[in-house]
């Protein structure tokens, strides 16, 4: 490898890094397995070498082709995929197939032949590496990019199709997407939330964009995080100012003052993170100074909310960065922390599974949520995670769990998480 390319490749890894700057990088990291492959800038199919580590089985995810032929067997029913220097930020899983959506682009896993396909900026179809919303509509694959806009795969053709400002899309970062029971499709971004009616993603005469001026303040903040259908058909969305509700019309919002997030005192102890958004970026500044936050040196903004779900029951839970997990009812807010048993109070993920349990994905580590009785069941990597820090998950046809973190995914055989 020459000196230039060795600069080139320097530089791309910085700019990674600063990307996935508040998003908790310091937080676990685990070693990339030197038979990690190189990236394909191709997309073609190749074996990929298994790395020598026995307990549990490794496999090393370049951004090449197939996995090894080992396929997914560790001990205790655990299997370990590395994929290098990247965080994997979204994981959506359909039959025999498992999509990852990761900061070197989107990986296809096919479980019955043990093959992985790579889609990233040097094939067509996606515009961004930096992946953080993966989900399917219909025949569609959605791909929500860092700075790409959305990309679309229709999956019956394999071609692909991306959509950005001037198709109507609010702004080129798509953090989630979802679809209403009418059928319209709602899209979060870092520049307000887009309305596209019917999902009719090629007229643009469907598209429409709510701001926090267009509705007069009713969506708190441009930052958009999570978008989720609650109880009769309300649209719930995670903003940086708080959460926001819009039902028959009408927009309302909630923020720390109302009882978002736990108090600074509960939490300040256990907070390690010293990679503050706000020391890096105004906005988070501005966020933090409205607050009264501005004395506060640590990872801490309860407004901020990075990852949100409802339940069946219409009890809307939030992840905020620093403040825990808030429970709220519609009326009556309630937060939890590591001092009622969570592994850290900077909740990354929530992912409501197929059979309704509650997971909450923190800075250190993995929580199965009690619901009822307000409890929760830690994991870490002594029971099997890649690493500690959770950002993803999504649950198999044959009830594995895949657990994404940075440099890697877990997967774990239902029965090590039951109960």
């Amino acid at each position: 490898m020459n000196a230039r390319l060795v600069g080139v490749v320097v530089i791309v890894c910085a700019v990674v890094a600063v990307l996935f700057y508040e998003l908790g990088q310091e937080s676990s990291r685990r070693s990339q397995s030197p038979e990690v492959q190189t990236a394909s800038t191709d997309g073609e199919q190749r074996t990929a070498v298994p790395s020598s580590a026995s307990s549990p089985a490794k496999h090393a995810m370049g951004t090449g082709a197939s996995a090894g032929a080992t396929g997914f067997h560790g001990s205790g029913g655990i299997a370990h995929f590395e994929i290098g220097n990247r965080n994997v930020k979204a994981l959506f899983a359909e039959d025999d197939i498992v999509w990852l959506g990761t900061s070197g682009g989107v990986i296809r896993y096919e479980s019955k032949t043990d093959q992985y396909k790579v889609f990233d900026n040097m094939t067509p179809g996606i515009l961004s590496n930096g992946i953080f919303h993966v989900s399917k509509l219909d025949h569609q694959l959605i791909v929500g990019s860092y700075g790409g806009g959305m990309s679309v795969l229709d999956t019956a053709t394999g071609e692909w199709r991306n959509y950005n400002i001037p198709h109507g899309l609010a702004d080129q970062f798509v953090y989630d997407v979802e679809r209403a029971p009418d059928g319209d499709v709602w899209i979060a971004t870092w520049s307000g939330v887009n309305r596209v009616k019917g999902g009719n993603f090629a007229d643009p005469a469907s598209w429409e964009t709510f701001s926090v001026e267009n509705t007069q303040g009713g969506l708190p903040n441009p930052w958009v995080y999570g978008v989720e259908v609650g109880k009769d058909g309300a649209l719930w969305f995670a903003t940086e100012a708080g959460l926001a509700r819009f039902e028959n019309g009408k927009w309302t919002n909630w923020q720390h003052k109302d009882g978002l997030g736990a108090q600074f005192d509960l939490v300040k102890d256990a907070i390690q993170f010293t990679n503050d958004p706000a020391k890096a970026s105004k906005h988070h500044a501005e966020q933090k100074l409205a607050q009264g936050l501005e004395d506060v040196d640590v990872a801490f903004n309860p407004n901020y909310i990075i990852s949100l779900a409802v339940d069946e029951d219409g009890i809307v839970w939030c992840g905020t960065w620093g403040g825990g997990l808030a429970r709220f009812d519609g009326q009556k807010w309630e937060n939890f922390t590591t001092l009622d048993g969570l592994p850290g109070n900077h909740i990354f993920m929530l992912h409501l599974d197929g059979e309704g349990v509650l997971w909450a994905g923190t800075s250190k580590g993995l929580a199965r949520v009690d619901r009822k009785a307000k409890r929760f069941k830690v994991f870490t990597v002594n029971d099997g995670l890649y690493a500690d820090n959770v950002f993803s998950m999504a649950k198999a046809k044959d009830g594995s769990l895949w657990v994404g973190s940075f440099g890697g995914v877990a997967r774990l055989a239902r029965d090590l998480f039951s109960g």
